[in-house]
């Protein structure tokens, strides 16, 4: 059953109550902020009609990016809280700005937009490696981080296939960013032992599906393969496969994955299992811990889970062009390009 309109705007407003006068959307008030959630949470404002929220959360991406076109990983009210540069964390502006567009029409903040999503796709590529992969971090100092991440370099190839669509509503051409995009969907595909090991979690399952890089039956049969190692039945998606930690963030982002490679029913399901965590006033508790379903972390709600449930609500059942995003219905087709050597990448340190 999809959210009522009234629960749309009421979750929009409760994430919006918690934005800053910057332009900044904190995990929580009084917590910290950090690129990747602010933008899912900007996209999430966008869908429930607080369209001027929304550009002021783009604008102040715009305002704290770094002349080399990064961001830091954590940010608080009025400073920094850890310098470190996440790549995935760097790319999603673009993912975001393209949906704001989808979703308002708004070609003027597309163009506005446009010189940061360049930076910061400057930035991502040099963290790409002669496999494909991204190196998932650099430190302040320029120290690229020793390993690539499955679900980092998933997410990248999604933001990366956005700024494609951007450059091209805008009459740019970036051949670069398809070729660096087909070769990371390449390491996904075909050369998943490049990533750190990290299969105990719940994203690294079913972000490949989420980012389009794997679709159609090879989606479908991960998916269903470790279905019942992640998935709790009636309660959600447990963040790690060894704990009983459920979270309705991780929930959402799943139910997007299942409706990309067409198992509707399945995601129709959990999106109806997130409601457990839903408040009256329209806020969603991180997760829980089964049986008891005690909320956890420490009875935290967070604006990126109200966002993530938004975005998957609208994906199954919203209207226009932005509800198929993560079914890659206005991005460029995934092109699976083997490992080639290029001028510029450093390899792995």
């Amino acid at each position: 059953m999809p959210l009522t309109p009234a629960e749309v705007a009421a979750t929009g407003a409760w994430i919006s109550g918690w934005q800053l006068d910057d332009g900044m959307i904190p995990w929580f008030p009084g917590g910290h902020a950090d690129p990747w959630n602010h933008v899912e949470a900007t996209m999430a404002l966008a869908v429930a009609g607080r369209w001027v929220e929304a550009e002021r959360a783009l604008l102040w991406l715009a305002s704290t990016q770094h002349r080399d076109g990064s961001w830091c990983r954590y940010y608080v009210a009025g400073g920094v809280e850890d310098p470190r540069r996440d790549v995935n964390v760097c790319a999603y502006v673009a993912a975001g700005t393209w949906y704001h567009h989808l979703v308002t029409g708004d070609r003027r903040m597309l163009e506005r937009m446009w010189p940061v999503v360049e930076r910061a796709m400057r930035f991502v590529l040099r963290l790409q490696q002669p496999g494909g992969e991204f190196l998932w971090s650099k430190e302040p100092d320029g120290t690229p981080a020793r390993f690539a991440l499955l679900t980092g370099s998933s997410s990248v190839h999604h933001s990366l296939r956005s700024a494609v669509a951007i450059a091209a509503a805008l009459g740019h051409e970036r051949p670069e960013w398809e070729l660096a995009a087909g070769r990371v969907a390449h390491a996904i595909i075909h050369r998943e032992d490049c990533f750190e090991p990290k299969g105990r979690w719940a994203m690294d399952w079913y972000y490949p599906v989420l980012c389009g890089a794997l679709s159609g039956a090879a989606a479908r049969s991960r998916l269903l393969e470790r279905w019942d190692v992640f998935v709790l039945d009636g309660v959600g998606v447990r963040c790690v496969s060894d704990q009983p930690w459920v979270t309705a963030a991780e929930t959402a982002e799943c139910v997007m994955a299942l409706d990309a490679c067409d198992l509707r029913r399945e995601a129709e399901t959990l999106l109806e299992w997130t409601r457990h965590f839903r408040d009256p006033d329209g806020g969603y508790w991180t997760g829980c811990v089964h049986p008891q379903c005690v909320r956890f972390p420490g009875g935290e709600r967070s604006t990126y889970t109200g966002a993530a449930v938004l975005l998957a609500d609208h994906a199954l059942y919203g209207e226009g062009t932005s509800a198929g995003l993560f079914r890659g219905d206005t991005l460029p087709g995934v092109m699976d390009l083997p490992e080639v050597e290029q001028p510029g990448l450093t390899g792995r340190p």
